[in-house]
């Protein structure tokens, strides 16, 4: 099944953009309970996914620092450790379930690699689930 069915909008992601600092960042994940948040460009263009991980070994490596850097260091400079694959709206639900294994969602592309929302880890374990259950113990429940 196409995961377009399964997609969570633009609207109704939150993200943030290459040009926040690190504290927008870290503002951000902590005001939605996120560990890991989608970075876009101006033109909508997915450059990577930030993760509390990512932020977190930032802020120790620079903790002698002036706190103040955090709200100059742009988020796109700092190094993040794992790359959560992308993938197009072309996609099958069945093709995410490998990556969903490492990483909590997937972010979804339009054709010109716009971001166009998620598929979360829970919609794929739901449809995986409710795909196994044969349907006469569907029809029991």
């Amino acid at each position: 099944m196409n995961i377009l069915f399964f997609l969570t909008p633009k609207i109704e992601v939150a993200y943030i953009f290459d040009t926040f600092t690190v504290r927008q960042a870290l503002e951000t994940l902590r005001e939605r309970g996120y560990s890991a948040i989608p970075m876009i460009d101006k033109n909508g263009k997915y450059i990577g996914t930030v993760t509390e991980g990512d932020l977190l070994w930032y802020v120790l490596e620079h903790r002698e620092e002036d706190p103040e850097n955090f709200n100059k260091v742009k988020i796109k400079q700092i190094v993040r450790r794992k790359n959560h694959c992308a993938v197009g709206a072309d996609k099958k639900i069945e093709e995410l379930v490998d990556l969903v294994k490492n990483q909590n969602f997937v972010p979804v592309l339009d054709d010109d690699d716009r971001f166009i929302g998620i598929v979360t880890r829970k919609a794929i374990m739901q449809y995986c689930t409710e795909a196994m259950i044969p349907n006469s113990l569907k029809a029991k429940q």
